[in-house]
């Protein structure tokens, strides 16, 4: 298992390449890479992404655990960044490996729901119009709820 919440871009890539290579017993890798969107109307300037060190850690990872062992995982990795984002940037990534495509898929299904709504992350979006702190929406609780 592999958790990291870093200010600095990551290369998907190179990442995704990592985390398949070794996973030979592994019949199935799944990655998702979420990317700072522009809003409609009033276009994002920025998002600034806040969480307290150690605290946000210890709750990926106790997550990240909880989906290798309720999917049967060979391995998991949760990459979120924090900072400044402007639109288009990678602001975060999951991968799973599992010995079968079921599997993989629900568990970085479940990580991706995990990280929208209950990971201890406090998100601004910037704008000409102002700031605003981002609030949690009834899909992702509804997403979450499912599990």
């Amino acid at each position: 298992m592999h958790v990291s919440v870093q200010e600095g871009p990551f290369d998907l890539g190179d990442v995704s390449s990592e985390f398949a290579s070794g996973h030979k017993d592994m019949g199935a890798i799944v990655t998702f890479t979420g990317i700072v969107r522009d809003l409609p109307g009033d276009p994002l300037q920025a998002m600034e992404i806040e969480h307290y060190p150690g605290m946000t850690e210890s709750a990926l990872k106790s997550m990240a655990q909880t989906a290798i062992d309720r999917f049967s995982l060979g391995d998991a990795l949760v990459i979120h960044r924090y900072g400044r984002l402007v639109p288009g940037e990678m602001i975060m990534m999951v991968a799973t490996a599992a010995r079968h495509r079921k599997d993989a898929f629900e568990a970085a299904e479940f990580l991706m729901d995990y990280l929208k709504s209950r990971a201890p992350f406090w998100k601004r979006e910037i704008t000409a119009s102002g700031a605003e702190w981002v609030e949690s929406k009834d899909e992702d609780e509804d997403a979450l709820a499912r599990w």
